[in-house]
């Protein structure tokens, strides 16, 4: 009976932390069932703690107030990032300088308290008021990925941890379902039900729901032997608590603020609900130095998103190709309002959420807008579906070139690998164009799409061989103007084809790092060109270099090193570049790396605000850098200047508090002509 409790939970260990299943469902569950039948042949041998007792034999009468060994206290909240940047700034400068940081999602449960006593989960509790809560002990043990007992020969004596309990939102679409066959109310969504579910009284309602657990913090401990967060989290996990996942580690508050956005672009994939980011300081030495306030630490604050959500009909579902062949599954809805905008398509992402939604076409669904996050399909409202729905077939290959698709390997997105694909094209040359690219004034979609429908442009090589007399002729369906829509035959131009060929010229000269960081290539965008051209700033030097020198590079890495590489030795590579040569791009870079010294603004940090009248704001920026110095984007102590124009706000107030010295545009000016 003790070696079939320990593999079950090595079992359970694996199958819900690691994502590893060693045995098939079926051969787990007469393993169960076999450990259920000594148990009740030797009921004296029985334990609390065997994997069998995860639902109680009956339900308890009432819940019983239990109070907290450690308050539970709650998290300030900000909604913005000047008062996150803020925080951070009060924190550090309390702390005596730079310190690191634990950023986290915030998951949107209930919040519970976990107290193992030599290893054995002995009691859970609710927050409550902070003080005392109410003893979920019993619905608690239904979860299946929290440990009645910990792994490992050595727990502590008492372990106390603080996390979330919540439900993904597949559970609760499935769980939806069966309320519907039953004839009960549906729920509205995760946080509500796995509020309710929680608190019953009956722990095997609570064990068909499916609840889990994530852990984030440490409650009253004995024999816990780690230093920091991120320490604590190991442990958890070694002991077969999960832990809250896709944590970072950051040096200090700046990269904070930087890695905001590597959570928020993940969000839309995760299976569960989060309403925030969660910032923590790592060290506990440091924690108990900032202490707490009457309710909640000083170590630690949530950044909050607004979410807004709606109800709607997934009407169909189609895919795009974007321009590194990616090929991504749309939901076109019927157009719903969600926080003031009308909303009738939302990103699938890849054919993994498909499946994990189980989404369908005639679905009805509900979407979600979080802060400025695109809008997401959330769930199925599977009780809503009154007939049977055919499942979405993802396609095999390119729907525009007809390549057979491909899977990255060990990832989740599915793509065209065919560099010659019209689709990838069109969204190439639209990049190319952008002010993130070349910044070609006048090259947006409608171009792009009159160029290639005319078979006038088929390669970024062939926009600077256009002339305006090629350009004017052509016509293109523009709708009426003040009209009902009806599309009429209009010709270029004159005027328009010059202003498009002398977008194209300027364009000519923008360097090699814009052209790298322009063509699409996987993983290169404009900081990983700069930092590769710095070294190898001719096209010739770039070509010479191994993959192993390019990932030598700081900063660079293995997986951009390969992707650059493999494109600079390709057909399709060498042919690109090749033909911009050949077109007379310019694709040398000027060696203006401000890490070097120099420049007349070398080791200065500049901040720009306000609405410029000489500059645009990414040509005052990339101009700074040119000049050698650093185009930031917050004031603080360290900052030289701030260019300020109309209407400048919080950024020109923060620094005449801080004594920073503020330039207008033509101070500015006058700035470079004194530096030369």
């Amino acid at each position: 009976m003790t070696e079939l409790r320990e593999k079950i939970r090595r079992l359970d260990h694996l199958y819900y932390l690691e994502a590893k299943p060693e045995v098939s469902d079926l051969e787990y569950d007469r393993l169960l069932e076999q450990l259920r039948q000594l148990e009740i042949e030797h009921p004296h041998l029985a334990s609390a703690d065997s994997p069998t007792q995860r639902i109680g034999d009956a339900p308890v009468p009432h819940l019983v107030q239990v109070p907290h060994a450690v308050p539970m206290l709650s998290i300030d909240n900000t909604y913005s990032r000047e008062e996150l940047k803020a925080y951070f700034d009060r924190t550090e400068k309390a702390l005596g300088g730079p310190t690191e940081w634990v950023m986290e999602y915030k998951i949107d449960g209930v919040a519970a308290s976990i107290r193992y006593e030599n290893g054995t989960l002995a009691v859970a509790l609710t927050r409550g008021n902070g003080q005392v809560g109410d003893d979920i002990t019993h619905n608690v043990r239904t979860i299946r990925d929290l440990p009645l007992r910990l792994l490992g020969n050595d727990p502590p004596a008492v372990l106390e941890v603080r996390g979330e309990v919540y439900m993904t939102n597949a559970d609760l679409a499935d769980l939806n379902l069966r309320q519907s066959e039953a004839g009960s109310e549906a729920y509205k969504n995760t946080r509500n039900v796995t509020a309710g579910t929680i608190r019953l009284l009956d722990p095997a309602i609570a064990a068909q729901r499916n609840l889990k657990f994530f852990c984030h913090g440490v409650g009253e401990t004995d024999g816990l032997n780690v230093q920091d967060h991120i320490g604590f989290l190991r442990a958890v996990r070694k002991w077969g608590i999960p832990p809250t996942p896709e944590v970072q580690l950051l040096k200090n508050s700046a990269d904070a603020l930087k890695a905001v956005a590597v959570l928020e672009e993940a969000m839309p994939d995760l299976p569960f609900e989060v309403d925030g980011i969660v910032f923590k300081v790592n060290r506990f030495d440091q924690r108990d130095e900032l202490g707490i306030r009457s309710k909640s630490p000083r170590w630690l604050i949530a950044y909050k998103f607004e979410r807004y959500e709606a109800t709607t009909v997934l009407e169909s579902i189609s895919v795009q190709v974007g321009k590194t062949g990616t090929i991504t599954p749309v939901a076109h809805l019927q157009p719903v309002e969600i926080a003031e905008t009308t909303v009738s398509r939302a990103s699938l992402h890849n054919a993994d959420e498909i499946e994990r939604l189980d989404v369908r076409e005639g679905d009805v669904v509900v979407v979600e807008k979080a802060g400025k996050i695109i809008p997401k399909v959330v769930r199925v409202e599977k009780h809503e579906r009154k007939q049977e729905l055919p499942p979405f077939e993802f396609p095999t290959h390119c729907p525009e070139c007809g390549t057979e698709l491909v899977r990255d390997e060990g990832g989740v997105y599915i793509r065209c690998p065919s560099p010659t694909c019209p689709a990838q094209l069109r969204q190439r040359l639209i990049y190319f164009g952008s002010r993130p690219g070349m910044e070609i004034d006048g090259l947006g979609e409608e171009f792009v799409d009159l160029l290639m429908g005319r078979d006038v442009v088929s390669s970024y090589a062939d926009l600077y061989r256009l002339t305006v007399d090629q350009i004017a002729k052509l016509h293109w369906l523009k709708p009426r103007k003040g009209k009902d829509g009806t599309l009429i035959d209009v010709q270029v131009g004159n005027k328009n084809a010059e202003n498009l060929i002398a977008g194209i010229e300027a364009s000519r000269s923008r360097g090699l790092a814009r052209v790298l960081s322009s063509i699409s290539i996987r993983h290169v965008g404009p900081r990983v060109a700069q930092l590769i051209t710095r070294q190898y700033p001719t096209l010739a030097k770039l070509r010479s270099a191994s993959a192993a020198d390019l990932a030598a590079i700081h900063e660079i890495g293995d997986a951009i090193a390969n992707s650059l590489y493999e494109f600079l030795h390709s057909d399709y590579g060498a042919a690109v570049l090749d033909a911009l040569d050949d077109a007379n791009v310019d694709l040398t870079q000027p060696n203006t790396d401000p890490e070097q010294g120099e420049g007349p603004l070398a080791g200065k940090t500049l901040v720009v605000t306000g609405t410029l009248a000489h500059y645009k704001r990414d040509e005052i920026k990339s101009l700074i850098e040119k000049l050698g110095g650093r185009a930031a984007s917050t004031v603080s102590k360290n900052t030289d200047f701030v260019v300020a124009g109309e209407k400048a706000g919080s950024k020109l107030a923060k620094a005449e508090k801080l004594g920073v010295t503020v330039l207008t545009e033509e101070e500015f000016k006058a700035l470079l002509e004194r530096e030369g």
